[in-house]
């Protein structure tokens, strides 16, 4: 198996350790405790701050920073904590920055395949899942939950202890303080004023779990029904699974979703 290969100007502090064919590039900084999976490549002036783990095929543009301390005054950044743990396949471009915890149990969590453009950061304590795009710009803040395929415009910004539901799209420059539930658009900040059908067709959701969605869609949003009602009508079709999904999202919000009022973005699927 092919050794990891360092570049001379590279310097490893602590305890790295690096799996077979790692490529770390020049003026990097790795300051342990950090563990690096197979086929992983840094390449060039990164610094990376442990305790930190990285699985396989992550590639890492110049100037990104991974696992440095959390911007919170009450946390002393000399304080390790339970650190930034990613998993495989994802990409971090041009300044990209993800801090580590507050928390001396559970990490920030970065799953698999994700695509971070230019200057996208997550704070303290997110949890990201898998096959997520993030936009130029694009700014999580601490204990921001993303969940599985979502989709950011550029500038999008997320409130602390915001959930982003699963297969969401984010419109650009858009902001919001609420949760987005699952396949839904933000289309207006704080406004869910559309589906997104594409991303639906795309992951290969049946075509009845489509029109369930835009039934859920407008009985939250154009129906004029109370939150309350709104929440009992979706609980008469809770054998489904995408109604269930739903309930199950929006009785679990702790901010409360997105209105449903606003005007919808083109090239949004209005319903």
């Amino acid at each position: 198996m092919p050794a990891p290969h360092v570049h001379p100007t590279a310097i490893l502090e602590g305890d790295v350790q690096l799996a077979d064919d790692v490529a770390i590039g020049p003026g990097c900084v790795l300051n342990g405790p950090i563990t690096i999976g197979a086929g992983t490549r840094l390449l060039g002036h990164a610094y990376l701050q442990g305790p930190l783990t990285l699985g396989e095929r992550n590639t890492i543009y110049p100037f990104v920073t991974l696992g440095f301390p959390p911007q919170d005054l009450k946390w002393d950044p000399q304080t390790p904590g339970a650190g930034l743990r990613i998993g495989c396949g994802n990409t971090f471009r041009e300044s990209v920055t993800i801090h580590r915890a507050t928390s001396h149990e559970t990490p920030t969590i970065i799953g698999d395949n994700n695509y971070w453009m230019v200057n996208a950061h997550a704070g303290h304590d997110c949890r990201i899942g898998s096959g997520c795009i993030f936009a130029n710009g694009t700014l999580l803040a601490g204990f921001v939950r993303v969940d599985d395929r979502a989709i950011t415009g550029g500038n999008v910004t997320v409130h602390q202890f915001c959930r982003v539901g699963r297969g969401t799209m984010l419109s650009g420059t858009m902001g919001m303080s609420m949760d987005l539930p699952p396949f839904f658009m933000l289309t207006a900040s704080n406004v869910a004023g559309a589906l997104n059908l594409v991303g639906m067709r795309r992951s290969g959701m049946e075509r009845v779990a489509i029109d369930a969605a835009r039934w859920v869609h407008r009985t939250l949003y154009r129906q004029g029904l109370s939150h309350p009602n709104a929440l009992e009508a979706l609980r008469e079709r809770a054998d489904e699974p995408i109604v269930c999904e739903y309930i199950d999202f929006i009785e679990s919000s702790k901010r409360g979703i997105c209105w449903g009022k606003g005007k919808a973005m083109r090239g949004t699927a209005a319903e």
